[in-house]
């Protein structure tokens, strides 16, 4: 009998030095990344008037974001857990770099001049943040208590302060939803809920009045009623909404869209990028898009219900959630449906930060799901 245990672990022995040195990588993920990576590369080359400098720096970013992911990907999920507070507490000394030294475009003082390309932390505190959270509740029992969900909102709470002084409302809105969304997803009492919800609209008043700045006001009146002023405030969302509703079905065609071919269309390779997809490839080019999407944000979500630890759980769902509130806001944004903010579409719209922000949370993601179950002693 024990001859052939030995026998069997002789057997077993190569399979197991195959599992523990083999690569992680997610086939289904990379495949709808590709997917989307090319459907914003062939977008950006009309937005941008077939200027290959753009599409160029868009493609080294996409082949950076990459490499990072796949980088990221072999590091064990423990160790990532581990270092995830002075991951973050980096990207607090980074948010105020910028306040001292930050460099200032269009009114507000969100990046660091790296040289090479402007660095903007506020970013990396999409991934950073709700990894030190995840790290943090879930060592937690759940739900949580009253101690850790006053610790975890001073935690969200001073990056999204420091944000929102730049001033750059749009981002710190989404920093603070990233964050809440960890907080639901660890299972925060009803009455918590409630009670936020309550003081969040008691303060709108306030915010009104002390905290918005004019432009801020500006936008949500444009909001309201953007024929009032089509020349000003109302430009952008009128010319993405005609944009929008002259592509039809099927579009005009590739390279054939008039508001953006003619500059009618402003930010047309960032924030309003899906515009021009819209005016040129129609209804069906948009589906298409978004049925991919929903792919890739179920594909997340599955990895979230599976994963083997409190820790991936959370992050990989707030981290799903995330992504969809960035769709969720942009495609908003350009039909008139929610004010006009610094919202880019994610894979699909110019940008090396947005860009190797989501790479680096798909690199900790692929490594939770290729993450052993953990004996709790």
């Amino acid at each position: 009998m024990q001859n052939s245990d030995f026998v069997r672990s002789l057997r077993d022995a190569p399979n197991e030095k195959k599992r523990k040195t083999s690569f992680k990588f997610d086939l289904v993920l990379i495949l709808l990344l590709l997917a989307l990576s090319s459907i914003g590369v062939t977008t950006l080359f009309s937005a941008t008037g077939e200027n290959f400098n753009y599409v160029n720096r868009h493609i080294f970013f996409l082949g950076t974001g990459f490499l990072l992911m796949f980088i990221i990907s072999q590091i064990p999920a423990r160790s990532i857990e581990l270092w995830s507070p002075y991951f973050f507490g980096i990207t607090l000394i980074l948010l105020l770099l910028v306040t001292l030294f930050g460099t200032d475009a269009k009114g507000a003082q969100r990046w660091l001049d790296l040289v090479f390309f402007r660095l903007q932390p506020s970013e990396i505190l999409k991934v950073s943040l709700p990894l030190v959270l995840a790290a943090y509740l879930g060592r937690r029992a759940v739900p949580p208590k009253l101690k850790h969900v006053l610790w975890s909102s001073t935690i969200i709470m001073v990056p999204t302060t420091l944000i929102a002084l730049q001033p750059d409302l749009g981002t710190s809105i989404l920093v603070f939803a990233t964050g809440a969304a960890i907080l639901f997803l660890a299972g925060l009492r009803k009455r918590y809920i409630f009670g936020s919800g309550l003081i969040a609209l008691s303060a709108v008043p306030l915010m009104w009045l002390f905290v918005l700045r004019d432009y801020q006001k500006q936008r949500i009146l444009t909001l309201i009623s953007p024929e009032t002023d089509t020349l000003g405030a109302g430009w952008n969302i009128v010319q993405s909404k005609t944009a929008i509703g002259s592509g039809g079905f099927y579009g005009k065609g590739w390279l054939n869209g008039t508001q953006s071919q003619l500059d009618f269309l402003p930010e047309s390779h960032t924030d309003f990028i899906i515009a021009v997809l819209a005016e040129e490839f129609g209804l069906l080019g948009v589906s298409i898009t978004l049925l991919l999407y929903g792919l890739f944000l179920a594909r997340c979500f599955f990895v979230s219900i599976s994963a083997k630890s409190q820790f991936g759980r959370l992050f990989c769902g707030s981290f799903a959630l995330m992504i969809f509130l960035h769709i969720f806001v942009n495609l908003g944004m350009v039909s008139g449906i929610l004010p006009v903010v610094g919202a880019p579409l994610p894979l699909v719209s110019f940008g090396a930060n947005s860009a190797l922000t989501i790479f680096i949370g798909l690199g900790v993601l692929i490594s939770i799901a290729n993450e052993p179950r953990r004996i709790r002693s």
